[in-house]
């Protein structure tokens, strides 16, 4: 620690104990305070201080000290409180000589009560004039200087709550965070979904091809997995007759850390029953514009420089994509990447514009097999310039065991990603409903032996036992809350969005092994937001 900041700890803890030599509580139980700053700033912002003197308006209002001036027998200070700023006003002869020493004795950052009258001082400002002053919490260590405020990414997500504190924007960014997901609540709710909860511990983790982390419960001796997607639980309960459901849960995968990843994320995945692909497009229109205006008041959003408009939305295939956003003059069509010796020529030639500008290529080795390749290559070429919100469809089967094939082409299932400001939202699909066809996709998983390690090395056959009992027709979709309140926040990391994002040990000892890279991509083909 620096001799600077030791010499100011040490300075705080010489006033705590004059504090508490005066018989003043630096660490009192409560405080009952009769307004909010915010509700004083509503109320009486537009009183001028003539009418201010003829109501004499009284308040009790606490806060913590985010600036200070003493000026001899008299001195003023800012409370802030909810992100909102009110100034006070003390003096020697209207708090006392022992009141006025514990003011004295204040610094930046402590937390105080107030208790007087509104007034305006000459420059206009409204102002509490304090007959009663009250120490709340004394402040130990410093906030960091005022006119550069916390800077240090580090420090900011190491130490959310000073990051809270001392920055205006992290507080909007939580709240605008909070007004999400209660207008996600709002719109399923209205439409007759019910939200539930599911295990987040798991003895056999699905729903998604991830790396899970495991744990272990002592008394039942029981190796249990933290759940790495609740959709297998969701749709039992469909089988079980709740026929619209959502949850907005916490998802752990054991993967990469990046500007769009964290190990511990959170989704909203909803199911309707009697529904496909198709009603699920148009409810994911619906509801995303929605609550874009909702929590935005407008439905065009700024996302790193780029607006996003959701009211104009477009759907393309996956190989439209691919041709549609080609980064070259000449490009292929979307016949031409379905013919496989045609999609590993433009995969060989986007390698050849990427090598020239040094950016990674996409393997196409004769062991990939074109599902798998086609994915890849629209994730490498499309799907972050897809900035207007877009629904993208016709997702290879083979990289989708939960969705169902479409009837006029098997190799292709009913499937669709959510993309706005060139972030994945949202994935979709119809959900595979035949518990014969389940069980012969899930065998297919587990011939891989990295995804057999994923999904844990056996089948979930007490989901199999609930298909085998008949789940209607039934259309589901998880949304990335993190990546969306990133969109709408303007944020360009998902550790901005979310409060204690993980971090390596500030020893610098990390007990596990972070993406070397810090925009690894995490795998999961098959999860259902793909949104971690």
């Amino acid at each position: 620690m620096a001799s600077e900041a030791l010499d100011q700890i040490q300075q705080r803890e010489r006033k705590l104990s004059q504090i508490e030599a005066l018989g003043f509580d630096p660490y009192p139980h409560r405080f009952g305070f009769t307004h909010t700053i915010e509700q004083i700033l509503a109320r009486y912002s537009s009183h001028s201080g003539q009418q201010l003197e003829a109501e004499h308006p009284t308040v009790k209002v606490c806060g913590r000290i985010v600036t200070y001036r003493l000026h001899g027998k008299a001195g003023f200070a800012h409370l802030l409180g909810q992100g909102k700023k009110l100034q006070i006003y003390v003096r020697l002869d209207a708090v006392g000589e022992k009141m006025f020493q514990l003011f004295q004795l204040l610094d930046l950052g402590d937390v105080i009560g107030a208790e007087g009258y509104l007034f305006r001082t000459r420059t206009g400002e409204l102002t509490v004039h304090v007959d009663r002053l009250t120490l709340l919490a004394k402040a130990l260590l410093p906030l960091p200087e005022k006119w550069h405020g916390l800077a240090d990414v580090e420090i900011r997500h190491r130490q959310r709550y000073l990051d809270l504190i001392v920055n205006q924007r992290v507080r909007e960014v939580f709240f605008r965070r909070s007004q999400i997901i209660r207008a996600l609540r709002e719109f399923l709710e209205a439409r007759g979904y019910v939200e539930v909860e599911t295990p987040m511990m798991q003895p056999q983790p699905g729903g998604a091809v991830a790396r899970p982390f495991r744990t272990h419960h002592q008394a039942l001796d029981l190796n249990l997995y933290l759940r790495i997607a609740p959709e297998l639980y969701l749709k039992r309960l469909v089988v079980g007759g709740l026929d619209r459901v959502y949850e907005i849960n916490r998802n752990f995968r054991n993967e990469g850390i990046s500007t769009q990843h964290n190990p511990e994320f959170t989704m909203l995945e909803f199911y309707q029953a009697y529904a496909d692909c198709e009603d699920m497009m148009a409810l994911t229109e619906e509801m995303l514009t929605q609550v874009v205006k909702q929590v935005c008041g407008t439905t065009t959003v700024t996302y790193e420089g780029k607006e996003v408009c959701f009211d104009k939305w477009q759907r393309l295939s996956l190989r439209e994509a691919i041709a549609c956003y080609w980064p070259e003059e000449t490009k292929p069509t979307a016949a031409e990447l379905a013919e496989a010796a045609a999609l590993r020529r433009w995969a060989a030639r986007y390698n050849q514009w990427a090598a020239a500008r040094q950016l990674n290529p996409v393997d196409h080795s004769a062991s990939l097999s074109e599902g798998v390749l086609t994915v890849a290559l629209f994730e490498a070429v499309a799907a972050a310039q897809l900035i207007s919100p877009t629904l993208v469809y016709d997702f290879p089967a083979e990289v989708s065991p939960l969705a169902k094939r479409r009837d006029d082409d098997p190799a292709v299932a009913e499937r669709f990603e959510v993309f706005a400001g060139g972030l994945e939202l949202g994935n979709a699909f119809s959900e595979l409903n035949n518990p014969v066809e389940q069980r012969q996709r899930f065998e297919e998983q587990l011939r891989d032996r990295a995804l057999a390690e994923a999904v844990g090395e056996r089948i979930d056959e007490d989901y199999l036992r609930a298909l085998g009992y008949g789940m209607p027709p039934t259309g589901g979709e998880g949304i990335g809350v993190d990546r969306l309140a990133m969109l709408l926040t303007d944020s360009h990391s998902i550790r901005e969005v979310i409060l204690f994002p993980l971090l390596r040990p500030e020893s610098g000892k990390s007990a596990g092994k972070e993406a070397a890279d810090p925009d690894h991509a995490q795998g999961g083909t098959t999860s259902r937001s793909g949104a971690s």
